[in-house]
């Protein structure tokens, strides 16, 4: 008789089935785990990508949709004639330019508008993960402060006939008093001042501030107090009445690349002659252009990348319209991910039109 042998078992050929089995569903489990972390970082580069850029775009349609406001119309003609020189933007107290080329158009024009076409990254340095043609603009917006009530003091030259300083006594018709002047959020060094009377209206860099007190020594380092110029500086309008001062932004917008190494891209801020400021990381694409009323076809030339390089006018400016491309700043696997913003903006101090001359 035959034994038999209650205990029962996997033949080897089954154990090397099961195992390979196993080991497709673990690799197809992995992989669909890898799939999700990879998708997962894509929408964290994405989002973070795009919050940065809506964060810089939000800041610059503020500054820019507020153009022209508080301007004269048609803009400032900054010192001209004999004993003139290019007044300058984009630069700093230190003496730096972070604009190349950074100079007022058209012999020395404030506008509320000033297009930089392609000169949009300091020092004209590479943005390597610019796409080509790696063309970068900048943009200068100048527009009245009216949080600072400078308009509410009473104004002479403290020199009669010279432009080098004005002297400021607090009206007393508004109450309360004006705050002091160098009083926080007040004047600093570097700002721009807006001079109007019955002579004209002229712009000047602030140099030193005393308590009641402006001045506007020349070699300034954005070159305006121009005292030695034939006309449009202070000293032009400082034998006039009814003097009233307003503080100017002119806010201008670039792109840096930190030295040495080609650090990760910034976009800048900078206003009047003070010192720049961050506003984003790995903005790598910065491009205006710009819907122009043509005076001279009596039609819109749109989307104009260069207004002043075929001569239209920024005095004419209907809309400005802005591309922002930004890359991730984490990266994920030697990879990144690259995102256009688009947005057009109204220059609303500016577009006015007279259809009817």
């Amino acid at each position: 008789m035959s034994k038999q042998n209650p205990e029962s078992g996997f033949t080897l050929l089954e154990l090397l089935v099961s195992m390979a089995v196993g080991l497709i569903v673990m690799a197809a489990m992995a992989g669909l785990f890898k799939a999700g972390m990879d998708s997962a970082m894509v929408v964290t580069q994405r989002a973070e990508t795009q919050q940065n850029m809506r964060a810089a775009i939000d800041l610059m349609v503020k500054d820019i949709g507020m153009a022209g406001a508080g301007l004269p119309s048609g803009g400032i003609q900054l010192p001209a004639g004999a004993g003139s020189s290019a007044s300058l933007l984009g630069c700093d107290q230190a003496g730096t330019c972070h604009v190349p080329g950074g100079t007022y158009p058209t012999g020395n024009h404030m506008y509320g508008v000033i297009p930089g076409f392609t000169n949009g990254v300091e020092g004209n340095a590479v943005v390597p993960a610019a796409p080509p043609p790696a063309i970068n603009d900048s943009i200068t917006s100048i527009y009245a402060d009216y949080n600072f009530p400078l308009w509410e003091y009473d104004i002479t030259f403290t020199v009669p006939g010279s432009g080098t300083a004005i002297t400021l006594t607090p009206n007393p018709a508004y109450v309360p008093a004006p705050p002091l002047i160098g009083a926080a959020g007040g004047i600093q060094v570097g700002d721009l001042i807006m001079l109007s009377n019955t002579l004209g209206t002229a712009v000047g860099e602030v140099t030193t501030i005393a308590p009641n007190e402006i001045g506007f020594a020349d070699l300034d380092p954005l070159n305006i107090n121009q005292n030695g110029a034939a006309s449009n500086n202070i000293a032009a309008i400082s034998n006039g009445a009814n003097t009233v001062a307003y503080r100017l932004f002119a806010v201008t917008y670039y792109i840096t690349v930190p030295p040495p190494n080609g650090e990760t891209p910034r976009l800048m801020r900078q206003v009047n002659g003070l010192s720049p400021v961050p506003v984003a990381d790995n903005i790598i694409n910065l491009q205006f252009s710009y819907d122009i009323y043509n005076s001279t076809t009596s039609a819109l030339d749109a989307n104009q990348p260069n207004p002043l390089g075929v001569g239209d006018s920024p005095n004419l400016m209907q809309k400005i319209n802005l591309v922002v491309m930004g890359q991730s700043v984490v990266n994920h696997g030697n990879k990144s991910q690259n995102l256009y913003l688009a947005t057009s903006i109204s220059a609303r101090n500016m577009a006015f039109r007279n259809r009817y001359q």
